[in-house]
């Protein structure tokens, strides 16, 4: 890990502290989408910002969101990669049926038990946001 020292005026002491420590946790990241190195003016998208949130906090949010999927074994398994592949294909019914080599009925069976399961629903662009954060916290 490289050190940066940048000199800030004394009045801005303790906002560059308060800056560094919250880029130091987002080096620290196990968040995947993160790029290894980045500067506050990177900040643009949600895994970055996730970058900066304790682990432990993560774990929490992600188990609180995702929690039934995570315990539902194989079933929970595929219902995740269904989440996953319906929110990166923008919450499209047949992009997503394609891209898992399914049926486009099986995405909506699916989604309904993920929406019912989890609370959600995906209908909702705050629901999509709580899950799409849960799955960036993994």
């Amino acid at each position: 890990m490289a050190i940066i020292a940048i000199a800030v005026p004394w009045s801005e002491l303790n906002t560059a502290l308060s800056e560094a420590r919250y880029a130091l946790a987002a080096a620290r990241t196990t968040t995947r989408s993160a790029p290894p190195v980045a500067g506050l003016s990177d900040l643009d998208g949600l895994a970055l910002l996730l970058g900066g949130v304790p682990e432990a906090v993560r774990e929490v949010y992600r188990r609180t969101a995702l929690g039934p999927l995570l315990d539902g074994g194989r079933s929970g398994g595929m219902l995740l990669e269904t989440l996953e592949v319906f929110l990166a294909h923008d919450c499209s019914w047949t992009r997503t049926a394609e891209a898992l080599h399914i049926h486009v009925n099986t995405v909506h069976y699916r989604v309904e038990r993920i929406e019912t399961l989890t609370g959600r629903d995906l209908s909702r662009l705050d629901d999509r946001v709580d899950l799409s954060a849960a799955l960036l916290c993994r």
